[in-house]
């Protein structure tokens, strides 16, 4: 295949940004530009990659399953970039001790695991699991290096220093053919009489039902669950719909139903996932390596 890197970023950026007009002044070109390298890209690819319709663009299922390796070229690209520039940092050894909250273990920490170990192979990481609240107990107590978490909404912890890898808006997901995915925004009261599915990790769950009280209303909740697949395949199937951060939309369920995401009319702080660490304690090399490793990963959200 002879697409080229430029090629691939554009690509990436339409998918990320859910238009090639947004990819364009993101990227400061031309919208012909962009348009011009995708229609190369799928030539030579010889399948579409992209939906294109009057509110943007969407993946098609191959260009969903390209857009991951696509991040991952970009990323290697840039690992072997850090790596050639970083000197002997390459030799660093010994080990690192990891917190994740869950979201973050699902849609951010292999990747950033991923870029960490191609670019500091000798490192032997250790990683656990768990909400923020005890991630920070182990950060300070010495029994973590560095954990990347959600960061909670509205609050920071003066135990805690913390460098921001990713922030992502919520978005309104929906079962192809709602008749609400023909707005370009959805408000929560007209969905007010739908079955609702909530995510209860990482306080998604809270943000939408801190949207219900500011409106005063009770939608019907069918399902609460800690498994972001759970909600694809039920709002996928028209169980219910769901507000998600979109760093964790994909377009399709497991079982390859199409779903629809749409923004929100009313205002959501979107989540914050950050790099933390003991405040006033030092951060050892490899550490160091991690937090600037997870600084590079650019954001996956529209």
């Amino acid at each position: 295949m002879a697409f080229s890197l430029r090629q691939l970023q554009y690509f990436v950026a339409v998918a990320e940004n859910g238009s090639v007009s947004s990819a364009a002044h993101i990227l400061s070109i031309s919208q012909s530009t962009v348009t011009e390298a995708l229609r190369e890209l799928e030539l030579d690819l010889g399948f579409k990659l992209l939906d294109r319709h009057a509110r943007g663009a969407d993946l098609t299922l191959k260009g969903h399953h390209f857009l991951r390796h696509a991040r991952k070229i970009l990323a290697d690209v840039a690992d072997a970039r850090r790596a050639l520039s970083a000197g002997d940092a390459a030799a660093l050894s010994g080990r690192l001790s990891v917190g994740v909250t869950p979201l973050v273990a699902g849609y951010v920490f292999s990747d950033l695991l991923a870029r960490f170990r191609r670019a500091f192979p000798d490192v032997v990481v250790e990683a656990v699991e768990d909400a923020g609240d005890y991630l920070e107990h182990l950060l300070v107590g010495g029994e973590l290096d560095v954990a990347v978490m959600v960061l909670p909404p509205g609050r920071r912890s003066s135990a805690l220093q913390t460098e921001l890898v990713e922030v992502s808006p919520y978005r309104v997901w929906l079962p192809l053919g709602h008749p609400a995915a023909a707005e370009e925004r959805v408000s929560m009261r007209d969905l007010a009489g739908e079955a609702h599915v909530l995510l209860t990790i990482d306080e998604i769950a809270e943000a939408s039902e801190i949207v219900w009280r500011r409106l005063g209303l009770r939608p019907p909740v069918c399902f609460r669950t800690r498994s972001v697949e759970a909600v694809r395949s039920l709002v996928a199937t028209g169980a219910g719909v769901a507000v998600l951060p979109d760093l964790t939309y994909r377009p399709w369920s497991l079982e390859g139903d199409k779903i629809e995401a749409r923004a929100l009319a009313e205002e959501l702080p979107a989540i914050e996932v950050a790099t933390a660490w003991r405040r006033g304690s030092p951060l050892g090399p490899a550490a160091t390596g991690f937090v600037s490793v997870a600084a590079t990963r650019h954001g996956k959200s529209r």
